[in-house]
């Protein structure tokens, strides 16, 4: 076991992927000489050169449309985008060529790429630096779209989506890159969509993924404070959705509260809440909630706090479920 932060788990998980497989690139902007904005990417060029690790033009359907290209030829491209709104350009390629080509060539072709996209806020950052586009990706068939919550699942999921033979959408919630955690290059990780119980409870089930799991875990423990007993869910996979797992914990807590940064408007605790209803309706002692950004586009970093979900709005939430 060794502790290391989020953002160093994804680095050593990119050197484990290049030095395993010689077909494994990486691309984006900034990604060699400078090591990626957030250093995701930082020595990996120096080590294995400039074909490997590669420098793109600030094109970001470019850098996609290029990697569809040597997936056809057999490579495992990743690509870097350098934040979440920057995503857009490329969104295109993403989703007419790359989520298409496997079920258009009637499953001969297979476009093993990873797009990686830091996501969310708490850096105080503006718009498109700061938001939560995982919706748009969920929707798309064709497309796997996961997120870590902790150093160890950064590094196994990533080789996990590294070796997978589907288009992979990985978000990294950017704001728990600096958070530190166990890693072992050595344990036998878990499946790649499937969602763990990260604290297990009894009186209500807190569904999560991302950058909101370790502020569920701090609801459970401020709601354990207070004699109640809260199972925390990280979700893991935004595409597919393990329903089982979370099925399973609502019927024995028999209360569910979603939990995203994105605004909750068709946001993915949407689906999650309207299939948990139809599979656990006779179960359930209240109605599903969401808790979620607003509606509106990012706002400035000084007013962030006021935007993104924080412990007060869950909490809020997992009382007014208990109030059922």
């Amino acid at each position: 076991m060794t502790t290391m932060t989020l953002a160093k788990a994804l680095n050593e998980s990119l050197r484990k992927a290049l030095d395993t497989d010689p077909k494994v690139l990486i691309m984006g902007e900034d990604v060699g000489k400078l090591g990626g904005v957030f250093r995701i990417t930082d020595g990996l060029q120096k080590d294995f050169g400039e074909d490997r690790v590669i420098d793109t033009p600030l094109a970001e359907s470019g850098i996609v449309g290029t990697a569809v290209g040597l997936a056809l030829r057999g490579y495992r491209p990743v690509v870097e985008i350098q934040f979440d709104g920057f995503v857009f350009p490329a969104y295109d390629q993403i989703v007419t060529q790359l989520a298409k080509m496997h079920a258009r060539s009637l499953g001969t072709v297979k476009l093993p790429v990873v797009v990686r996209i830091p996501y969310g806020g708490g850096i105080g950052a503006v718009e498109h630096h700061s938001e939560s586009p995982e919706a748009l990706f969920a929707h798309v068939a064709g497309l796997k779209v996961v997120t870590p919550s902790n150093a160890s699942d950064a590094y196994w999921m990533l080789q996990q989506a590294i070796q997978s033979d589907d288009p992979v959408i990985f978000f990294e919630p950017k704001r728990r890159y600096w958070d530190k955690g166990e890693v072992s290059t050595e344990a036998i990780p878990s499946p790649l969509h499937g969602a763990r119980v990260a604290l297990a409870g009894t009186d209500l089930t807190l569904a999560a993924y991302g950058p909101m799991v370790k502020v569920c875990l701090e609801a459970a423990r401020a709601a354990a404070e207070e004699g109640n007993s809260v199972e925390v869910l990280d979700l893991r996979s935004i595409s597919p959705i393990d329903f089982d797992t979370i099925q399973a914990s609502v019927e024995k807590t028999r209360r569910l509260v979603v939990v995203h940064e994105a605004p909750v408007f068709l946001g993915s605790g949407s689906e999650i809440a309207a299939r948990i209803t139809e599979r656990c309706f006779y179960h359930l002692e209240a109605p599903v909630l969401r808790v979620g950004g607003f509606h509106a586009p990012y706002p400035p970093a000084r007013i962030e706090e006021e935007y993104l979900p924080g412990l007060d709005r869950v909490l809020d939430a997992v009382d007014r479920s208990l109030a059922y």
